[in-house]
């Protein structure tokens, strides 16, 4: 390799913000960093909790990249950011947007401007619950084959479930919509001046584990989606057959977009992937090796070669895509629809009185210190059997068999239960959730050697994470990399730009080391198999009352 001094630029739009992340791509090294919360999501607008919506504004993509490659670039000498010669994106997914004949989002029309429907829709919305079943009750009834490689299951937090609720709901913006696109593919078509429909690169990622499009069929038909929304059909012709792996060059920095990010124009730009699948890669995914992306919710990536899997479809996961994780291997997606989220819903439940607090900087201090003071409490005591617990559905189920429809539950208690009880009980959920996960994916021939973690709640929640071990019994590695996501596509960046020949080449020279590992305590995993068990039994009551309902 080149040892004259090359830079990449990882960009990782999360949640609630957007990381830039400048690495030196010879050896890995983070140079720089800028972060910056999505101005409108920031303020609740456009988001209904109560009715499960979630919409963020294309806007606060937009500045929020500004702004945060500006911070990032601001660290650097002027030599360093010439040498800046590649970029690539990872976003939520599927976090889609309706746009019209040019590709564009349609609250950036002013006519559009402050009507959620014509935002991007975050994967968390789970409004389009309806339409996945009718999706689901379709494929069923015509025997065919587009969920064989999706899990068996279509879900409310893909694209085309999001799409056809607002086709049925919005007139408005049923008459002007020409065609959607996932949030990694417009930011990539954005600042390479390329987001017209039918010619943008669209992610392989994004499309195999979300849009139902395998190589063999590509999209579904004309007649299925014109049976689900005569609209929908339409939109086809302006949609896609082609798709692209990571790392594929999408085009360069436009001269527009490099003067308003302040780096050089005509750098390499690589298509874009779902945030999880390239935090995998920052996290040095391999065969055998699972890597938990660990934060609100979880996302569980792994990858097997071609020949391991043959021609095995793995049921009630979130998909199997050739490359779209690494080019040349199966990509497998499952995780849970809540993880940290049930944590911070117990926090604002137990802060409700606050509301009545006068004093804003005393309310605040109180509730940041609530997670804090419980964790305190539940470190001082051991599981029991006699324990209360928990089921981890609060948002959902999105592995294994996603279905928004079931619930969460909290049983065994009695007068002496208290809010710590309550809390070790849902942070046992999430581990028995993940547990769950683990054995239906090895039930099905996955080989799972290792567990990597990334994400916050891997960084941040130490007990959190001896719990995941214990109950899993298996030792959990943290990667060092504060970003690995975005350092994931960063890598890809330099597959992009010409400096490594493929990505593995590229995790080689640019990947993280482990900060610390997680081992089970073998007394507390002998308690924790009896109230495993006893979280199965009520997964099975949770399933009857949803049916019930």
């Amino acid at each position: 390799m080149d040892t004259k001094e090359k830079y990449v630029i990882g960009l990782d739009f999360g949640t609630d913000s957007c990381r830039a992340l400048v690495v030196d791509a010879r050896n890995g090294a983070e140079k720089s960093t800028g972060v910056c919360l999505y101005p409108r999501w920031k303020t609740g607008l456009y988001s209904d909790p109560s009715t499960n919506r979630y919409r963020q504004h294309p806007l606060d993509y937009v500045e929020a990249m500004r702004e945060a490659v500006h911070e990032a670039v601001s660290q650097l000498s002027s030599d360093e950011t010439a040498a800046i010669c590649g970029l690539s994106f990872d976003t939520t997914g599927s976090t889609p947007a309706l746009t019209d004949a040019n590709g564009i989002p349609l609250a950036l029309l002013p006519e559009f401007a402050e009507d959620p429907d014509a935002m991007f829709i975050l994967w968390k919305d789970h409004m389009a619950v309806r339409e996945a079943e009718q999706i689901n009750a379709l494929v069923k009834e015509r025997g065919l084959d587009y969920l064989m490689y999706e899990g068996g299951t279509y879900s409310s937090e893909w694209v085309w479930a999001k799409v056809l609720h607002v086709l049925k709901t919005n007139s408005k913006i049923r008459d002007i919509a020409c065609s959607w696109v996932e949030h990694c593919d417009w930011i990539t078509g954005l600042v390479t001046g390329n987001t017209q429909p039918e010619s943008i690169y669209r992610s392989r990622c994004a499309a195999g584990h979300k849009a139902m499009w395998h190589e063999r069929w590509g999209l579904p038909s004309a007649e299925f989606l014109q049976e689900l929304h005569p609209r929908l059909a339409d939109m086809l012709p302006h949609l896609f057959t082609e798709t692209h792996t990571c790392g594929v060059k999408a085009g360069t920095l436009t001269d527009e977009w490099a003067g308003q990010l302040g780096i050089p124009a005509g750098i390499a730009v690589s298509v874009g992937a779902i945030d999880a699948h390239m935090g995998a890669v920052g996290a040095s995914v391999a065969p055998g090796v699972l890597v938990r992306i660990i934060g609100t919710s979880t996302c569980d990536i792994m990858v097997a070669r071609k020949e391991e899997i043959g021609g095995r479809c793995i049921s009630g996961i979130c998909g199997q895509v050739n490359g779209s994780v690494l080019p040349g291997y199966i990509g497998f997606e499952a995780g849970q629809s809540a993880f940290g989220d049930i944590y911070a819903w117990f926090s604002q439940m137990l802060s409700w009185p606050l509301q009545f607090v006068s004093d804003k900087e005393e309310k605040k201090r109180i509730q940041k210190n609530i997670l804090d003071e419980l964790t305190r409490a539940v470190e001082l005591s051991e599981p029991s059997p006699s324990s209360v617990v928990a089921l981890d559905w609060m948002n959902g189920r999105r592995t294994p068999d996603a279905d928004q429809n079931v619930k969460g539950m909290i049983a065994g208690l009695t007068l002496g239960s208290s809010a710590p009880d309550i809390y070790r009980a849902l942070v046992e959920a999430t581990a028995f959730g993940s547990r769950r996960i683990v054995e239906h994916m090895q039930a099905q021939g996955l080989r799972i050697d290792s567990v990597n973690a990334i994400g916050g709640i891997s960084k941040k929640a130490p007990f959190v994470m001896q719990v995941l071990a214990d109950v899993m019994n298996m030792p959990i590695r943290v990667i060092r990399s504060e970003q690995a996501c975005a350092l994931g596509a960063a890598m890809f960046a330099a597959v992009a730009a010409g400096i490594y020949s493929d990505v593995s080449e590229a995790i080689l020279h640019m990947g993280s080391d482990v900060e610390m590992e997680y081992k089970p305590e073998p007394e507390r995993v002998k308690v924790y198999e009896e109230l495993y068990r006893k979280y199965l039994e009520l997964t099975k009551t949770a399933t009857n009352l949803s049916l019930v309902v």
